[in-house]
């Protein structure tokens, strides 16, 4: 593997945002080995942005990583299946994702990014194509979080077609959130261990929600972004702790994504390697790791 430049982008066309470095220039092979029809259920695809131009009202801005540098991340870590999330980057101009689903030989599902104005028509040609959810960011680096009526809403649009819904929080935001996440009646998917404050522990109000929220049946977690949540650094113990804990504690009802390339991080991006042989302790059975990669996401996503 080698690190990203801006692709066909003119010098100085845009300028990377801090936070947004190139993918680790040489992830470390594997040495675990995945089941076949492994999914990778967290990844983004970034322009180049002189094809796919980014949202003029971004937050940030990533450093180029095309679909072609992802299907080769994934070759390289033995992942067949794909999902990619849009970026708040893009914004609701789903070119980028579009063009990612038509070239994936139905591999790869897509989830979306819609708002209140998103016509019918655009969601029957997402559908479509292959997307399957949408992402509601509670983040406010990434934009105002939706409140209750906007979310009501944008679920409302996707009703008839069987989405998920994708919930990005931070800190305490498992417990902040907790009712309107029960009263969401799709399926519902929570990014990245909900990105909780593992300075809480194991046994924390944050964890105890998110056990909570597994307990409805209709909630699903992605024990991924391990380097987005521990606070001692690779290989990133206290955060595989908790996602080992939550593949125990709901083994039909987690997913596993790389979160390839790593936006919107502190430092150098981790090793997606490193983070592909963390599987072997969060589900250290063939049953768990089958669950976690294959039959989970073929189910969730509609494979």
């Amino acid at each position: 593997m080698t690190s990203v430049t801006r692709g066909d982008a003119a010098p100085g066309a845009y300028e990377p945002s801090a936070g947004c470095p190139p993918p680790h220039p040489h992830p470390r092979t594997p040495s675990i080995l995945l089941p076949p029809g492994s999914c990778d259920s967290h990844c983004h695809i970034f322009g180049p942005g002189d094809v796919f131009p980014y949202a003029p009202d971004r937050t940030f801005t990533p450093v180029d990583v095309p679909r072609q540098q992802v299907a080769q991340l994934h070759r390289f870590l033995g992942f067949s299946r794909a999902v990619i999330v849009q970026s708040s980057c893009n914004g609701t101009d789903h070119s980028v994702l579009l063009d990612a689903l038509a070239a994936g030989d139905g591999d790869l599902r897509g989830v979306a990014l819609i708002d209140e104005q998103t016509p019918a028509a655009e969601i029957a040609r997402l559908h479509d194509a292959g997307v399957r959810g949408l992402r509601l960011n509670f983040l406010p680096h990434l934009r105002q979080p939706p409140d209750r009526q906007e979310v009501a809403t944008v679920l409302g649009k996707v009703a008839d077609r069987g989405w998920h819904a994708e919930i990005h929080v931070a800190g305490r935001g498992v417990v902040e959130h907790g009712d309107l996440i029960r009263g969401i009646a799709a399926p519902v998917v929570i990014d990245h261990l909900g990105r909780v404050d593992l300075a809480e522990g194991l046994d924390g109000p944050s964890v105890r929600a998110l056990k909570a929220l597994l307990d409805t049946g209709k909630v699903w977690v992605k024990v991924s972004g391990a380097d987005r949540v521990s606070k001692t650094g690779p290989p990133y113990a206290d955060a595989v702790a908790l996602g080992a804990l939550l593949v125990r504690y709901a083994p039909d009802r987690v997913l596993w994504g790389t979160d390839f390339p790593h936006p919107n991080i502190v430092g150098d991006a981790p090793d997606d390697g490193l983070l592909t042989d963390l599987l072997g302790e969060l589900a250290p059975t063939h049953d768990l790791l089958e669950r976690l990669l294959v039959s989970n996401p073929a189910a969730f996503f509609d494979f």
